[in-house]
């Protein structure tokens, strides 16, 4: 291992350890806004539609963890990018002597572990709610981390570009308004009229829900490897939003 390598791995451990001891009492708050999103948008879609055939109820249930990761990279980053900067530490961590990456690697890796639980929760209460039995592969575990990965890459994208915490949060908020109401996650994107469903194409939304459930079911989704594909793109965008944003305050 290169001096150069050595010296980023130790910032890393360094800043993932300060992250996650700053960030220890966003835990509760973030399993919370999951079952809030997640959890209890399955249950009262079930009230709206109580006699669900079955493939409307696999839908609803591998639809809920995927609603459940969107709120802790779309909403609690930019929301903690937000705080760091009102209370001084977003400049203190910029100061440090380490790579500025260091610290863009330590909060996706802190989201991630952050939305683990919510989501775990989230499938298991939804899944007994219903008696659904899923089919878990190995490409749930895959899929997961990769869609809490976009989103809290576009969630932190979003909080460098925009860096007014006022507007990142209404941003945000938009965001959540839109992953409810309009996303095709909970259900097939046939329902939708064609134009809407031609925008969730290119969008990374649908998609997360495509990769996730097919990580928890068979036969239910197809064409997998364009919706990796798209939220892959969305993420390496997320990515590239960020270093702009760095480069231009450097």
């Amino acid at each position: 291992m290169t001096v150069g390598v050595r010296h980023w791995v130790r910032g890393y451990l360094l800043m993932l350890r300060f992250d996650l001891s700053s960030q220890r009492t966003w835990l509760p708050l973030s399993v919370a806004l999951q079952l809030l999103l997640g959890a209890a948008m399955a249950v009262v879609y079930g009230f709206y539609v109580p006699d669900l055939p079955e493939v409307g109820l696999l839908y609803l249930v591998t639809g809920a963890p995927t609603v459940a990761l969107i709120p802790v990279g779309l909403v609690m980053v930019p929301a903690l990018v937000g705080q760091q900067r009102t209370a001084g530490t977003f400049d203190f961590t910029w100061s440090l002597p380490v790579p500025r990456t260091v610290t863009v690697a330590s909060t996706l890796t802190v989201a991630t572990l952050i939305a683990v639980p919510g989501v775990a929760v989230t499938l298991l209460l939804v899944a007994w709610r219903y008696g659904v039995d899923l089919s878990f592969s190995p490409a749930f575990a895959v899929a997961v981390p990769l869609t809490c990965l976009m989103t809290s890459s576009v969630g932190l994208g979003l909080a460098h570009a925009i860096g007014n915490p006022v507007v990142v949060n209404l941003t945000s908020n938009v965001l959540i308004v839109v992953v409810l109401l309009y996303s095709p996650i909970a259900f097939p994107i046939e329902q939708f009229p064609d134009w809407l469903a031609a925008v969730h194409e290119v969008l990374p939304l649908y998609h997360m829900g495509v990769v996730v459930r097919a990580g928890l079911t068979e036969g239910l989704v197809g064409d997998v490897g364009t919706s990796y594909a798209v939220v892959a793109a969305w993420t390496a965008a997320g990515w590239a939003t960020t270093a702009l944003a760095m480069r231009r305050r450097a």
